[in-house]
């Protein structure tokens, strides 16, 4: 029996059916699908017991080797990731601190967002117990506005890379420059900054002082893994902070199979050949683009980049009116397989080829058009 007939059975099990994701690497979706190295990487690993605290450190020396990094430590997914570097910046590896978390009132507990940055993954960074600091408003920030927001207690400054990039922020350069003259620390949440590869290493060359990754998105390593990367300091109070001492994060447990996991999706993926990824890309958008083109009560066309900033094309298509399109993602959704894609504007739908498995692009594209002519055969 087949992997995927065995992964379907067991999710029938359970009255579910896989989703075909042409959406996004998303949470909600289950992240990304693992390749088989990974999958066997997580079995072995699963098979005998082992020092945690040292297979972290090992696996963190070869992660930061792979990565062009001073040092790396595997998180429990990327807001982990935000939770133990907020610590690791506030607290560092002081014992007497720490064991006030949340009460931070000895050590420094600012941490300044520019205010076109604040998004729902505050949350991560909050439960530290510091004041987040807006800089800016709702426009953008000038470096005048960030040095006027530096105290005497102000622990870092955090850098949303994504969705949330704006005109007028600040440019991480310049962040960088601004901070590093007073000693602060600059923090990248880049969870979905993957592809390209270089990112890795982008962030912390640039002067970062810690770039964070999600484990399980185009890196395809367990979903419930992150990457910290960057300074060793930073990354030792990290560990200090986290599992399986006791600490904030402690419960943001990482095993033997996820530390594994995630090492060898990090092999994996530096080796790739991102060039021939990014032509299948391409092919499969512009396959998409041709076929529905010409297709009455639609337009379709490649848009750049995906919804996460990434560099990866995808397709764009529009319906007559926002009810088509509704209905057509619903139908979707609801049928056998199930299609997931992401709305797009009052009327449109966007198609994304990085998260699909060989072969299922062809399906994506029958299923639409098949749900497209049903759409307008009603409107008739």
């Amino acid at each position: 029996m087949s992997a995927a007939v065995e992964r379907r059975t067991g999710y029938e099990a359970l009255g579910l059916h896989p989703v075909i994701n042409a959406c996004a690497t998303l949470t909600k979706l289950g992240g990304s699908v693992m390749p088989p190295a990974v999958v066997a990487a997580m079995a072995d690993a699963a098979r005998c017991f082992v020092d945690l605290e040292e297979l972290q450190r090992r696996v963190g020396a070869r992660i930061a080797e792979l990565t062009h990094n001073e040092a790396a430590y595997v998180s429990s997914g990327a807001a982990a990731g935000m939770v133990l570097a907020t610590a690791a910046c506030t607290v560092g590896m002081d014992r007497e601190a720490h064991a006030r978390i949340p009460r931070l009132d000895t050590v420094k507990n600012e941490i300044i967002v520019q205010s076109v940055h604040r998004n729902g993954y505050d949350y991560a960074v909050r439960q530290v117990g510091v004041t987040v600091v807006d800089v800016g408003g709702p426009h953008g920030t000038s470096r005048e506005e960030l040095e006027a927001a530096f105290t005497d207690r102000t622990a870092a400054v955090f850098w949303f890379q994504g969705a949330m990039n704006a005109p007028g922020e600040l440019p991480l350069e310049q962040v960088i420059q601004t901070a590093g003259r007073r000693g602060i620390p600059v923090l990248v949440d880049a969870a979905a900054q993957l592809p390209p590869v270089e990112n890795l290493w982008r962030f912390t060359r640039m002067g970062a002082a810690l770039a964070i990754f999600s484990g399980g998105k185009d890196l395809a390593g367990p979903q419930s893994s992150g990457l910290v990367l960057g300074r060793a300091d930073l990354i030792e109070a990290c560990r200090f902070h986290g599992n399986p001492n006791q600490s904030i994060g402690r419960p943001m447990k990482v095993g033997k199979e996820e530390l594994m996991g995630a090492l060898a999706a990090v092999e994996r993926y530096t080796r790739l050949d991102h060039a021939e990824r990014m032509r299948g890309f391409e092919e499969t958008v512009a396959r998409w683009v041709e076929r529905l083109a010409p297709v009455e009560g639609v337009a379709a066309r490649r848009d750049f980049p995906n919804e996460a900033g990434q560099p990866v094309p995808w397709a764009l298509v529009t319906f007559d009116n926002e009810a088509t399109r509704d209905t057509v993602v619903d139908r979707l959704r609801s049928g056998d397989p199930s299609v997931a894609v992401a709305k797009a504007g009052a009327a449109a739908i966007h198609l994304n080829p990085m998260t699909l498995q060989p072969g299922e692009a062809d399906v994506v594209l029958e299923r639409l058009l098949d749900e497209i002519g049903t759409s307008i055969r009603r409107c008739d």
